[in-house]
């Protein structure tokens, strides 16, 4: 009677661990042994999302600019004109990096602007946008509320993200690659 009792009580125990016995047999065995899909990474998936926000990038701003970003690594704005109707400072936007501002005529760095924009469509796997749309979401903002956009940002002075060194020698290649002084490079 007594063993009679003891297997009824690990069937039932068994019949109801049977769904979490099953799962967990299956996460040991992993996908590849025919457990569910679902959870793997699609290794494309950020590729994809990259082109579409290059070809958005290109749509806004221009063939000519698009190309610089691809050949330089980032995108150059322009602030407001000065009383001569020349930009007194410019920024330099990297993706996933600070803003950089830079004095238009001397080419001194001037402060790092740091502000993010993370991707909220899928809170639970994106953590960042990809590099063109994060270019975007800054060149937006800081032509739709540059103020704005700079009270929002921490700042800091150049070189604590950013080597110093480096950004100049970006500011050269833009100049190089516009053929002008940043100055005159306007977008």
């Amino acid at each position: 009677m007594i063993a009679c009792v003891a297997v009824c009580a690990l069937t039932a125990a068994a019949v109801a661990a049977g769904p979490w016995a099953r799962r967990s047999f299956e996460r040991l065995r992993g996908p590849s042994a025919g457990g569910s899909r679902d959870h793997l990474p699609d290794p494309g998936r950020e590729l994809r999302a990259e082109r579409r926000a290059e070809q958005l990038l290109r749509s806004v701003l221009g063939e000519e600019a698009f190309e610089a970003y691809k050949a330089l690594g980032f995108v150059h704005v322009y602030g407001e004109p000065g009383e001569d109707g020349i930009p007194v400072y410019g920024y330099l936007i990297y993706p996933h990096k600070p803003i950089v501002s830079f004095d238009v005529a001397s080419g001194e760095l001037l402060n790092e602007h740091c502000v993010a924009f993370p991707d909220r469509s899928e809170p639970e796997n994106a953590q960042r946008l990809p590099d063109a749309d994060d270019v975007l979401a800054k060149w937006m903002a800081l032509r739709g509320d540059e103020r704005g956009l700079i009270r929002a940002a921490n700042m800091n002075l150049p070189g604590r993200q950013l080597d110093p060194d480096h950004v100049r020698r970006d500011l050269v290649r833009l100049s190089e690659w516009t053929g002008r002084s940043p100055a005159g490079a306007g977008i």
